[in-house]
């Protein structure tokens, strides 16, 4: 992903909020009382939905996803295959009537970690990452919120004082205790598993009816995600370029 131009968006980062799902946050000046980004639709709305290799399975299985469309994409798109599967199991396993493109979650896991390979990390086939990917301390430094770590969120980060965001797509503990999923089908719900924190940002995004396939509604969706205007522009970015490169 050298040269991406989202990188420098990543400069943009300073802290890891405890807003919404993600970890993600900009000083809270920046984006203190706007409003989500009124999109209109365009490839990131638009795409064809992942081709799964059978039936749309039961919420308590996991999706069989072309493996062919699994490779070409990730090679057009410069993202991991492990994380393009991910993505595209997520996908397909909400609700359609949602709207969600693989390309929303991919944009969320390019702004979050670059896909867990943030830091000369590599992205493993098992879903996680070569090392672990925790936001700093959410102590209230600098205007953030202050989170005290419980004996639960401590095992995902190891702070027995201060919560930190957690994995690939940086789930707060507190909020992946309401939506942790199963993305693999292994037995077991962890955020530092892109294959469950995939699937459970796409239950986060569409919970509640929501609608992603106008643009407010993909605007608000991603701001629900996480609380700031510059997230849902770099998220907006990252999609509409995946999109683009992947049609």
């Amino acid at each position: 992903m050298s040269g991406h131009p989202l990188r420098s968006a990543l400069l943009l980062l300073v802290a890891l909020g405890a807003v919404g799902a993600g970890g993600y946050a900009v000083q809270q000046s920046l984006y203190a009382g706007r409003e989500p980004l009124d999109l209109t639709p365009d490839a990131v709305l638009d795409e064809a939905p992942p081709p799964a290799t059978a039936p749309a399975a039961p919420a308590s299985t996991v999706p069989l996803i072309d493996a062919a469309w699994v490779s070409a994409t990730a090679a057009r798109a410069g993202i991991p295959e492990p994380a393009v599967l991910a993505y595209a199991r997520g996908t397909v396993r909400v609700d359609p009537d949602c709207g969600l493109g693989w390309t929303t979650l991919a944009g969320i896991g390019w702004v979050e970690s670059q896909h867990g390979a943030i830091g000369g990390r590599r992205l493993r086939a098992d879903g996680t990452s070569s090392r672990k990917i925790l936001g700093p301390a959410l102590d209230g430094d600098g205007g953030f919120a202050a989170i005290p770590a419980t004996a639960e969120s401590t095992r995902w980060h190891g702070d027995p004082d201060w919560d930190h965001a957690v994995g690939p797509l940086q789930f707060i503990p507190s909020t992946w205790d309401d939506w942790a999923s199963d993305g693999d089908g292994d037995g077991r719900t962890d955020p530092n598993d892109i294959d469950d924190a995939a699937y459970a940002a796409a239950r986060y995004l569409c919970h509640d009816d929501a609608d992603l396939t106008t643009g407010t509604g993909w605007a608000r969706g991603v701001f629900s995600y996480n609380h700031a205007q510059a997230y849902v522009d770099s998220v907006y970015a990252a999609a509409t370029s995946y999109a683009s490169r992947t049609s």
